[in-house]
């Protein structure tokens, strides 16, 4: 923590802001104790988030989990991108505790990134650990780097997929999938 200060303390120096003023004394410690949060996903990992929560099931349909929020920070500029992930999978006598798919998301983005890694960092995590027939997941961000720099895009939104197994092999998997997402969101007003 204290090399994370340092570095924060140093870099309001080389912009031209003066550490000592009021508003900036305490903005190093904040600022890495801001930055061990957004990036937590390193020093956890899947196996253990995971752990026992997998349950013996019947189901063999699609299992949809939506609009699970995402922040993540993009590796090339170290900004925040943030959005939504939409799991999906096809259970083969198991399934995976629900809040576990949301916790394989927060694990992954919360590392450097770039979203397409992202994606198939938990689609691949998911298989493993659920076992099922096919894999599914479609991320949905809107991108600082992008917005706030650069071109400037406000309204700009970048989709990704990884379809695996059953979604990726079989056309009418995938096609029910993806109808299932639009489903969803005509739904509920989105």
């Amino acid at each position: 923590m204290e090399k994370l200060e340092s570095f924060y303390l140093g870099l309001l120096e080389a912009i031209g802001e003066d550490p000592n003023r009021e508003g900036l004394r305490d903005t190093p410690k904040r600022a890495a104790k801001a930055l061990e949060f957004l990036t937590q996903g390193y020093k956890q990992d899947a196996d253990e988030i995971v752990n026992k929560a997998i349950f013996e099931s019947d189901n063999d349909e699609i299992v949809l989990v939506k609009d699970i929020e995402l922040y993540s920070m993009c590796e090339h500029h170290l900004l925040p991108f943030i959005g939504k992930c939409h799991v999906a999978y096809i259970p083969d006598g198991r399934v995976l505790g629900l809040s576990k798919v949301a916790r394989i998301v927060d694990i992954f983005a919360r590392r450097l990134q770039i979203q397409e890694n992202l994606t198939n960092q938990i689609a691949y995590t998911i298989q493993k650990h659920a076992r099922g027939k096919g894999t599914a997941v479609v991320i949905e961000a809107q991108h600082l780097c992008m917005m706030m720099r650069g071109v400037q895009k406000q309204n700009s939104v970048m989709t990704t997929s990884c379809v695996l197994g059953e979604f990726h092999d079989d056309p009418k998997t995938r096609s029910e999938f993806f109808s299932l997402l639009r489903l969803g969101s005509a739904g509920t007003g989105h």
